[in-house]
């Protein structure tokens, strides 16, 4: 798997188009991804639910297709879970089934002019997802007549004993509820005039978190456009949650990730109190247009989601997963390093490779930047604005570019901490970089498609900073050689 711009720690498909992470659950020791392709081309078409299996959210089997188009429509996004108390009746010799919720597109009705040709379906499974049987009274949620209706994330609701779908329509957030996942009723609504609007809501997903013995919950709901420079993107809501209206007094929105390709995340079902969440590396404006042929898109690494309080705010967090140690590398350490002039990082750790981790500690906030580059002066500049007080990434000049008008651009996020001190990670592979500063609570995914790899990176600031630790951390690839 060594074809120019392939990810070598992230999830791509073996061949043919992908985007949106599907069907997240964990089940009997194995982590299933489910996710939107085209088995047939390169380009969005007929969707299909692809299929890989993991154990340690790092290596990944692409497993046979899932789920099929059928009468009733293509298959497009939704989740999974494991119907522990057999509420469906699907389940076999006392175990368990795992039942897949679902969009199904209906493109005739589509071109008719109609509205409802979005419903959702549902399949299930009795060998820990290997084979899917749909239901035979497909689909259990007909559409009401709005033309965006779709992705569903359903949750077990213990306290009321029953299944709650979060359900995006057009714009705002359905809920309906269930006692067996076969027989749907909607309980409420939220978001109409809450949170941002630049495009139609999409991919939602309702989490709770145990915050110093307090639930909170945590609405996440993707858009595009409309999400930071006018990008697509994942917002979120604080609020409470009570079997069957979600509420929250939160005015502006708020973003997981500022980066223009992080989109349609969702959480894995079936964690308990841990939270892990995967979205699509890329953009829908140009996603169909980078330039790699046998495969588009890959995913973002799986990332913890916390809460942190920030005085009287709370912000929900991204982190890489710890899990990424198994195939890193011992690292090399620098400390107590004067940055003015560049600093060619070679220098300081003795060894520079993609993929890499780079872990930045800095006791006094500067100006800086981090150049990854080639012989070929193609850069992707990161880095630090002090007088504006955001981070931001550069890929004006990273390579190819030339095959949409927006790529080439600059992306910048706000900095949330309010301490002097700054900590950053950032996890290069080599067409991506996704920067976690201050514990996660600024969060940037951006891709890039260098003519030749990266295989230089220097460190330079204009004011003079002082960088306590530097860690380089090599990669090892996920593929098989």
């Amino acid at each position: 798997m060594k074809e120019q711009h392939r990810p070598q720690i992230h999830f791509s498909p073996m061949a043919h188009w992908m985007n949106d992470p599907n069907g997240l659950v964990h089940s009997n020791g194995i982590y299933h991804l489910f996710f939107q392709h085209h088995p047939y081309s390169s380009v969005w078409g007929p969707m299909h639910w692809g299929h890989a299996t993991s154990k340690d959210l790092v290596h990944w089997k692409q497993e046979p297709i899932a789920l099929y188009p059928d009468s009733i429509g293509t298959i497009f996004s939704g989740s999974a879970v494991v119907d522990k108390n057999n509420t469906s009746g699907f389940g076999k010799n006392s175990q368990p089934p795992l039942v897949a919720i679902f969009t199904q597109h209906d493109p005739v009705r589509q071109a008719a002019g109609r509205n409802d040709f979005e419903n959702q379906s549902i399949a299930y499974s009795n060998d820990n997802g290997k084979t899917w049987t749909k239901y035979a009274g497909n689909p259990v949620l007909k559409n009401p007549g709005i033309t965006d209706f779709r992705d569903p994330k359903v949750i077990w609701y213990a306290p009321k004993k029953k299944w709650v779908m979060t359900l995006a329509a057009k714009d705002r957030i359905t809920f309906y509820s269930s006692p067996d996942l076969k027989q749907w009723t909607k309980e409420s609504e939220f978001g109409e005039k809450k949170g941002a609007h630049g495009g139609v809501w999409e991919c939602p997903d309702l989490l709770s978190f145990d915050d110093h013995g307090k639930k909170i919950w945590v609405l996440l709901v993707n858009l595009c456009p409309g999400a930071p420079g006018n990008g697509c993107g994942t917002q979120y809501f604080l609020g409470d949650f009570n079997g069957s209206t979600f509420v929250s007094d939160q005015v502006t929105p708020r973003w997981m990730d500022y980066g223009p390709d992080d989109y349609a995340g969702v959480t894995w079902s079936n964690t308990g109190e841990r939270k892990i969440f995967i979205g699509w590396m890329s953009s829908p404006g140009y996603a169909g247009q980078v330039p790699t042929e046998k495969w588009r898109s890959a995913l973002t690494l799986p990332r913890d989601l916390k809460l942190q309080h920030l005085g009287k705010d709370i912000f929900l967090t991204s982190s890489p997963i710890p899990e990424l140690a198994v195939i890193q590398s011992k690292p090399a350490i620098a400390q107590n390093i004067p940055i003015k002039a560049s600093i060619d990082l070679h220098t300081l750790t003795g060894q520079i490779q993609l993929p890499c981790r780079l872990n930045l500690d800095m006791e006094e906030i500067k100006d800086f930047s981090l150049r990854l580059s080639n012989e070929a002066g193609e850069e992707t500049v990161i880095g630090y604005d002090s007088q504006q007080k955001e981070y931001f990434i550069d890929r004006t000049r990273s390579g190819k570019t030339d095959f949409h008008k927006d790529f080439a651009a600059r992306h910048h996020a706000p900095r949330f901490a309010r301490d002097a001190r700054m900590k950053m990670t950032l996890i290069i592979d080599v067409s991506s970089v996704e920067l976690f500063a201050d514990d996660g609570l600024t969060v940037m995914t951006e891709i890039y498609f260098p003519g030749k790899p990266y295989d230089s990176i220097h460190l330079q600031s204009k004011e003079g900073a002082l960088l306590n630790k530097l860690e380089y951390i090599g990669l090892k690839s996920i593929w098989p050689h």
